[in-house]
C-alpha cells in the first residue's frame, strides 16, 4: 500500500461513460481525490459519492479533481452517476488492478470477494501522495473537512 510521502501509481481505467481515465494525465495539473467505495448503490457508498458532487464546485476551487473508484462496471457507474446527478468521473476497475496496487483490497466483505476498502488518497501536482485515509469498516465515511483542508494547504 502506498503511503504518504510516495509517488502515485499510474493506472488507466474506463469511466462511466468508457472514456480511459490515466491519472497521470492529470499529475501536474490538478490535484486528485482518488475516492475508492464499496460498490455502487450502497447506503453508505451512495451517501459518500453524493458527499464529494455536493462539495465538488469547492474542490475544484481548491484546485482539485475527483475520482470515485470501485469495482463496478462502467455501465453500473453510468446508471448509478445519472441516478444521482454525480457529476465526476466514477472509474471502473472491474478487474480488480487498481485496489490491488493501492492495497485497498477487502478479501471478503458481505459475501463479495475482493471488493474495494472505502479509502481515500489525495495526490499532488508534482505526483506524491499527501493524505491517505483506509478503513476496514464500510461503514465509516471519511472526513470530508479534513480532505478540504489537506487540499488547501496544496493550493
Amino acid at each position: 500500500m502506498p503511503e504518504v510521502g510516495d509517488k502515485f501509481i499510474d493506472f488507466e481505467l474506463p469511466d462511466q461513460n468508457l472514456n480511459k481515465v490515466r491519472l497521470s494525465d492529470y499529475v501536474g495539473k490538478k490535484n486528485i481525490v482518488l475516492a475508492f467505495y464499496f460498490l455502487d448503490f450502497t447506503s453508505v457508498c451512495t451517501n459518500e459519492m453524493c458527499t464529494f458532487d455536493r462539495f465538488l464546485n469547492e474542490l475544484e476551487k481548491l484546485d482539485a479533481t475527483v475520482f470515485g473508484i470501485s469495482v463496478d462496471s462502467p455501465f453500473s457507474h453510468k446508471a448509478f452517476a445519472e441516478k444521482y446527478n454525480i457529476k465526476y468521473p466514477l472509474l471502473s476497475d472491474f478487474n480488480r488492478e487498481v485496489i490491488e496496487k493501492y492495497g485497498v483490497v477487502h478479501d471478503e466483505m458481505f459475501g463479495f470477494k475482493r471488493v474495494g476498502k472505502r479509502a481515500v488518497f489525495i495526490i499532488d501536482k508534482q505526483g506524491i501522495i499527501r493524505y491517505k485515509w483506509v478503513t476496514e469498516n464500510p461503514r465509516n465515511e471519511p472526513n470530508y473537512e479534513e480532505i478540504k483542508q489537506v487540499l488547501a494547504k496544496l493550493k
